[in-house]
């Protein structure tokens, strides 16, 4: 303590899962796998569930299955007007302010997505780099390799960075890799981590009061 680098997920770890935008890409998801595939939505939402959890992403099964073309996905799902749905947040921005080193957005969605999210609420200013899903050939989270490459990049040691997300299984990855980990969660989690709190603002404040004991 204080961490060199946090590598802070995006979708709902920074915002609320409730706001509406990855419902949004969940249902631009599912009218691209229908459209696709030729089946129709009640399939190609069982194939959306079902890639996504066996690989990460559901595009990373489209790729494996189908043969899908990744970047026509990753337009058409991320092509959303996030600003109707995210305004500035003064809470998340003074967390951000307080929390020392350096800052960068790990995320399985597009750096275009990424950038709008991060302006609507506000927060920009506080990320050094965006790491999106291009950043290993579109390798989605959780993926050791995928973050040891992110860490190499930015010249920083596993043991001297910490990973915030909302999923478990991407804490795993990071923690395999001898990563700090930070779960932002209302849900009791599966196994322990480093730091659990509900928001990333409350996060925020757990690792500031372990950063002066």
């Amino acid at each position: 303590m204080p961490f060199e680098l946090i590598v802070v997920d995006l979708d709902n770890t920074l915002y609320a899962a409730d706001c509406g935008v990855f419902a949004h890409m969940d249902e631009r998801m599912t009218a691209f796998v229908s459209r696709e595939l030729g089946v129709d939505e009640a399939r190609a939402n069982e194939l959306r569930i079902d890639y996504w959890r066996r690989y990460g992403t559901t595009l990373r099964g489209l790729i494996l299955h189908h043969g899908t073309e990744p970047e026509g996905f990753l337009h058409e799902v991320h092509d959303i007007a996030v600003h109707e749905m995210l305004q500035p947040d003064a809470s998340l921005d003074e967390a951000l302010s307080a929390l020392t080193g350096r800052k960068v957005i790990h995320t399985n969605g597009t750096r275009e997505h990424a950038g709008r999210v991060l302006a609507a609420l506000g927060i920009e200013r506080h990320f050094s780099t965006i790491y999106d899903i291009r950043f290993n050939a579109y390798m989605p989270k959780p993926c050791s390799t995928t973050l040891g490459f992110l860490l190499e990049a930015e010249g920083v040691s596993a043991a001297k960075a910490l990973v915030i997300d909302d999923m478990e299984d991407n804490l795993a990855a990071a923690r395999d890799i001898g990563a700090r980990t930070a779960l932002v969660s209302a849900k009791e989690p599966r196994e322990p981590w480093d730091f659990h709190a509900a928001s990333f603002p409350e996060l925020c404040r757990q690792i500031l009061q372990a950063e002066v004991r």
